[in-house]
């Protein structure tokens, strides 16, 4: 394998690793805005929210824009998914590192593992943002 191979390698992984955190931060941020106040006051924690909220101001803009936070989260994990899936094993076909193939596989877990555990983030904050609010009424007007 040329340089310029390892390079493009290289210069790959550090941004598919890039795609992945950026998603997980993306994930917990529709977390804290959307999600984990509403099952604070769904548990009867209404001071602990307006605690958070009067530690952490931007959690309120966030929470104005939900749809704009949940779009561009859900958008970010979706590329996360067809790098992971689809643009990482053709480029992990052409070589990895020639130093230790093994770090590849390592890091292929990884971000395995930070991708998945973004996407279920993102599935419980739009279930609490979006779902459990109306089961709830219903419920109640049952």
């Amino acid at each position: 394998m040329n340089t310029a191979e390892t390079t493009a390698n290289r210069s790959s992984n550090k941004r598919s690793a890039l795609l992945n955190y950026f998603s997980l931060f993306t994930s917990l941020s529709t977390l804290l805005c959307c999600a984990l106040p509403s099952l604070l006051v769904l548990f009867g924690l209404g001071a602990s929210v307006a605690s958070m909220l009067s530690f952490m101001p931007w959690l309120v803009t966030l929470s104005r824009h939900k749809q704009w936070t949940f779009s561009i989260s859900g958008i970010l994990i979706a590329l996360s998914f067809v790098n992971m899936y689809y643009i990482s094993p053709r480029i992990r076909a052409k070589g990895c590192s020639p130093d230790d193939p093994s770090a590849c596989e390592e890091a292929s877990k990884l971000s395995k593992i930070l991708l998945w555990l973004s996407a279920a983030i993102y599935a419980i904050g739009i279930f609490v943002a979006y779902a459990l609010g109306p089961i709830l009424s219903r419920l109640d007007n049952a």
